[in-house]
């Protein structure tokens, strides 16, 4: 008979806490059942990865235990299925203990749990062998809604509990704790390949698991106050108890952390924070693909064209310190705004000057929109912290959609919908953007806030933001840029793309860090720490190279605020100076680099450290004048204008890109199980292709192109040149992410962005064992890089060599490269494969170095006199195939490939007719005659075979 309880009859009633109990039970039941059904039936083929099996391997991981096999897949799914019904009830007794009537964190992490209730459905039914996309977005958003349900549930626990609390956060901590030694170890198998790793991660693994499932079963502590009729008989529910949020928030009500989160939730403050963000976004995108349209006609050019002088539209806000135009352009802000997204719109514009000017009159608007922004609010410290917030924030959102779209913005200018463009959902949102944003004028008729300190001077405000503008944008304008300028060649001993969460990380944490510590963000200490990852990032390579890199990201996005807000003081001079400033830096950032190209250039050659320099003295000279409160007003000013809750949207809007960080760098992450074409043969198909920094005869971004034309001529093996694209200049990206990540290949970047080439790279199908990256001689002209590697062909060890020589006008340079690279190739002991840009012609002059007696090397066929560029070398391996593309209008040279057959000797040069050679050793029939896409096999005519 159903108990009697004080309110009326119950129909059934029993204690909450068995909701809690089920749901623990019946989960850990579902991943044991599994692991002790395939450890019975299946012990050796569920240890088995990719590398290694029993007894290298001896324990499985959990995606394999659950996998696919019957019947461990059918025990798990069916557990899981009877696990969803406590799940639910679990996620609804949470929030029924700790829902308040003022309160919206509550219903936030009742959100967040159902989400993660029907992920889990997802990755558990839809399986990697079903639909690997979604099985990866189903897992990837259950991994990523943990961070905040824990977080959430923590924060709501009630206070009268303190021993659910003690537990859970025993728990949160080791979950968290066991992330970094699981992605080490994952990582030591899937990079490294080290024998065991994958069962030392599978542990790992395993413990995350039991964590999780365990984390949600201390709710059976706190359900204990629940009887199941549902009545709540010790009215916790009702806020009798206080929560642990609600005790640090009065704690700290007067300190940042209660401002922030101290109050309710407005979405219309919402949207107006991540309409500010967004057109943060938005000038980044426009600012970033200027020096990307510029750069387009010195490459044709081969030298100054005269469209240089359009890196000077940013010094728009001069036009401020008009007394006549200033209200003008203040007064229609909102106009201003809206002019400038001519920027995004120029990808219509088909002819490059006129899409240049399009870019270049966009970029004038924004900064003179943003500059005339900053300076009206000045008077106001919560609208000018609101607009600091949006653009740096927006810059992260900037770096985080190329680390998306592997180091391309989907709404630059070279961008449209055949190569990936976004820009048609890029310009309405930023229309919308503007509307919402610029609907609120702030009273611009008082100057300054008054802090008592010295006013400095305008000239060293400019200064300052000029470092910080250029800071920001050559090294955080990409996620990857810095991983770079520390990468040395295989093995892997640092960062790779994929890392570049990492740099996004670091660069929200400067935001928060600015946002907690407001007024010691201006300080010596920033300064200090600035300077040290400076001079490590120059300095250092690998890992330690790379925590220069996250100080100098933190400490640079800390600084913008003291910055701006000094610059604001001082009138619209500083941001006109600041922008001067920025771009004479851009022009020695360049000029390090082209300094053959351009007047003075020797002065700053191969100088990237001056430029570092000078970074850092500009920012110092910034700061050390930005005005200091006095110690009278400290504590005043900092209750009146300290952090208050609207920075809560923008924190919320850093959490969101964050997360999606993450994500995308789960997604990026090398899979490294790559193979060749034609494996059956053991055929390595090698080229050599000059892409002229992807940028195609018509201002297009030409990675795909590159894509589609090496995957259909099936190259093994290529060399690009004219890759190195981490400059402002150049856009700040890399080519070899997309094709690599596309094609499935490892790769090689080459010589990084502060080793002063115009890049060399190589990406292959087999593995990269070892990889040693050189600087040739060049005592007069540019430098002249090479990677020279050992890949391991069908089990055998082959050597591969990219290079690309000085210039024409060189000719002492040239000869002391060709005696370097002979003797470099001469003393390899294993097959060579040589792809060259070597600039001489056939049977002359330097020629005869890299091929004879001193290199040891062959020509893949001497009777082609038609080069002067590209050639193909090798040695100690048997050549069955040579062919020359036509490159359409992608770049400026062909694409020269050759076949070779790994562990036969090299054979002779005597031609043989295609119907002599195995169907598995030709070159593509659909590149004969007209061919595709612009694309044929020409000089020839056809590909050439040899016995």
């Amino acid at each position: 008979m159903p108990p009697k309880l004080k309110n009326g009859d119950a129909v059934v009633a029993f204690s909450g806490k068995w909701i809690a109990w089920v749901h623990t039970v019946v989960a850990y039941a579902a991943f044991l059942g599994a692991l002790i059904t395939g450890l019975y039936l299946h012990y050796r083929k569920i240890v088995e990865n990719e590398y290694y099996g029993y007894p290298d391997e001896w324990f499985p991981s959990v995606s394999s235990t659950i996998g696919d096999r019957y019947p461990e897949r059918s025990v798990f799914q069916v557990f899981i299925a009877m696990t969803s019904g406590p799940r639910f009830a679990l996620v609804f007794l949470w929030y029924i203990l700790t829902a308040r009537p003022d309160s919206k964190l509550p219903k936030f992490v009742a959100g967040v749990g159902i989400f993660r209730t029907l992920t889990c459905g997802g990755w558990t039914y839809v399986t990697s062998t079903d639909d690997h996309g979604w099985h990866d977005i189903f897992m990837i958003s259950y991994l990523v809604a943990t961070l905040p349900w824990t977080l959430g549930c923590i924060a709501l626990s009630p206070k009268a509990n303190p021993k659910a609390l003690k537990y859970r956060k025993i728990l949160a901590g080791s979950f968290f704790g066991t992330l970094a030694p699981m992605i080490y170890f994952f990582i030591q198998h899937k990079v490294h390949k080290v024998a065991g790793a994958y069962t030392t991660y599978a542990f790992f693994e395993w413990s995350l698991i039991l964590l999780d499932v365990g984390f949600d079963a201390v709710t059976a502590l706190d359900f204990e106050g629940f009887e199941l009729v549902i009545r709540d008989i010790q009215g916790t529910s009702r806020g009798k108890d206080h929560r642990v949020a609600d005790a640090l928030l009065e704690k700290e009500k007067d300190k940042p952390v209660g401002q922030v989160f101290g109050s309710g939730f407005s979405w219309s403050e919402a949207i107006d924070a991540a309409a500010d963000v967004y057109n943060g976004y938005v000038f980044w995108s426009m600012l970033t693909s200027l020096g990307l349209t510029v750069w387009y006609f010195p490459l044709w050019h081969m030298g100054i064209s005269g469209y240089e002088v359009m890196v000077m539209c940013t010094v728009s806000p001069f036009m401020l310190c008009s007394a006549s135009f200033r209200p003008l352009i203040i007064k229609n802000v909102r106009y201003v705004h809206l002019l400038s997204l001519a920027g995004l719109l120029a990808y219509l514009v088909k002819r490059p000057e006129l899409r240049l000017f399009s870019v270049g009159f966009g970029v004038s608007m924004s900064c003179l929109a943003w500059s005339a922004t900053w300076y009206t609010e000045r008077s106001q410290s919560k609208h000018l912290e609101a607009r600091i917030l949006a653009w740096t924030i927006g810059l992260i959102a900037s770096s985080l959609s190329k680390f998306a779209f592997y180091s391309n913005n989907p709404i630059w200018p070279i961008m449209h919908a055949e190569n990936g463009g976004w820009n048609k959902t890029g310009f309405v949102l930023a229309v919308l953007a503007i509307l919402i944003s610029t609907r609120r004028t702030a009273d611009n008729r008082g100057g300054p806030e008054d802090v008592g300190g010295p006013q400095g001077s305008a000239v060293l405000a400019g200064l300052g933001l000029g470092g910080l503008f250029f800071g920001l944008h050559s090294l955080l304008s990409d996620s990857s840029t810095m991983i770079l300028w520390v990468w040395e060649g295989y093995p892997v001993r640092g960062p790779i793309a994929a890392n570049g969460v990492l740099t996004l990380l670091a660069m929200a944490g400067g935001v928060v860090h600015v946002i907690w510590l407001q007024e010691k963000a201006a300080s010596w200490i920033s300064i200090f720490w600035l300077a040290v990852g400076a001079y490590l990032l120059t300095s250092y390579s690998y890992w330690t190279g790379y925590l220069g890199a996250v100080l100098t990201a933190m400490e640079l996005m800390s600084l913008a605020f003291p910055l701006i807000a000094s610059g604001t003081r001082h009138g619209p001079v500083a941001f006109g100076l600041g922008f001067l400033i920025y771009n004479i830096l851009v022009l020695a950032h360049v000029w390090v680099v082209a300094y053959a190209f351009v007047p003075g250039g020797p002065l700053l050659r191969e100088h990237t450290d001056w430029v570092m320099t000078a970074t850092v003295f500009f920012v110092t000279i910034g700061i050390h004048n930005v005005a200091k409160p006095r110690s009278g007003k400290s504590r005043q000013r900092s209750s009146k204008f300290g952090p208050s809750r609207f920075k809560s949207y923008y924190l919320y809007a850093l959490m969101g890109l964050e997360l999606l960080a993450i994500s995308i760098s789960y997604l990026r992450f090398p899979t490294n199980d790559y193979a060749p074409y034609h494996k059956d043969e053991k055929v390595m198909t090698a080229g050599i292709w000059t892409i002229h920094f992807s940028l195609d005869n018509d201002m297009w971004s030409a990675e795909r192109r590159i894509r589609d034309l090496i995957k259909e001529v099936e190259i093994d093996v290529i060399g690009l040149l004219e890759t190195d694209l981490q400059r402002i200049i150049m856009g700040n990206r890399d080519t070899t992410q997309f094709l690599a990540e596309d094609l499935g290949m490892y790769v090689d970047f080459g010589p990084g962005p502060n080793k002063h080439t115009w890049g060399a790279a190589l990406l292959s199908k087999f593995p990269i064992l070892n990889s040693t990256h050189h600087l040739l001689p060049s005592p007069v002209g540019e430098l002249a890089p090479a990677i020279h590697a050992t890949l391991d062909a069908y089990g055998e060890h082959v050597d591969v060599v990219v290079f690309h020589s000085g210039q024409e006008e060189d000719p002492e340079d040239r000869r002391l490269q060709s005696e370097y690279l002979a003797k470099l190739m001469k003393d390899s002991p294993r097959p060579l494969i040589l792809m060259s840009y070597l600039v001489i012609k056939p049977q002359e002059g330097n020629y005869n170095t890299y091929v004879g007696e001193k290199s040891g090397m062959k020509d893949i066929d001497p009777s082609d006199w038609d080069r002067w560029c590209e050639y193909i070398l090798y040695k100690g391996i048997k050549r069955s195939g040579y062919a020359r593309v036509s490159r359409s209008t992608i770049t400026d040279t062909e694409l020269q490939v050759g076949k070779f057959i790994v562990g036969q000797p090299e054979g002779n040069d005597e031609r043989i007719n295609e119907d002599q050679v195995p169907e598995g050793l030709r070159f593509p029939a659909k590149f004969r005659g007209e061919g595709v896409r612009g694309h044929r096999y020409h000089v020839f005519d056809e590909p050439r075979y040899y016995s």
